[in-house]
């Protein structure tokens, strides 16, 4: 079974807040053809924004969308990167899409402030969830339904997840790759990618 994980980015995302989800999806799908050649790959990763045109990351990389909200449906994994999300918690638009998609998505996962538009579609009333620790203290005054957890690198709540910052999306990632598809795949993901996982806290 193949899924699909959509990636949602937006003008002034955080690079590897996209990138990391991005390289750890497809470098297990490319690990598991080693394993199992010919077998369907676990994972088809791609891009998801508002439109088409190209946007500006945070830091100035321009990135080209793969498809916009009406042509993606719904992929059995949506992650929210994060950013600069001031724009997007304005866009009415986009919180109905994230909220209708978590009706219908197998998981909702956000890295670092992504979790501040799953607060904002009702994802995390009355569930833990962390954030980059630079935004907790935002998350916790904005949105006082949600339980803020410090010292966290990720939190797992079944079909919603949530993660700190950067580096700690890859680590939520993995975990989901473990969860999805097995550890055996997820550890070998993590060595394929030269990287330390598991933390050693969740």
């Amino acid at each position: 079974m193949t899924r699909t994980v959509g990636i949602y980015i937006f003008e002034q995302v955080e690079v590897l807040d996209f990138a990391g989800p991005y390289e750890v999806f497809t470098c297990a799908s490319r690990v598991a053809g080693q394993l199992a050649p010919g077998a369907a790959p676990p994972f088809r990763v791609r891009t998801i924004a508002a439109s088409r045109a190209p946007l500006r990351a945070r830091a100035g990389l321009v990135l080209q969308p793969e498809a916009t909200l009406d042509e993606a449906g719904a992929p059995d994994v949506l992650i929210v990167a994060g950013g600069v999300v001031e724009a997007e918690l304005a866009r009415p638009e986009v919180i109905a899409w994230i909220a209708a998609m978590a009706r219908q998505c197998e998981l909702v996962a956000s890295v670092c402030t992504g979790a501040l538009l799953l607060a904002e579609a009702g994802l995390l009333d009355g569930q833990p969830a962390t954030t980059h620790w630079e935004d907790q203290a935002e998350l916790a005054a904005r949105w006082p339904q949600v339980r803020v957890l410090d010292g966290r690198r990720w939190v797992d709540n079944g079909r919603v997840l949530t993660s700190g910052g950067i580096s700690a999306g890859i680590d939520m990632c993995l975990h989901l790759v473990e969860r999805l598809a097995g550890r055996a795949l997820a550890e070998r993901t993590a060595h394929q990618m030269e990287y330390d996982w598991p933390p050693r806290t969740a």
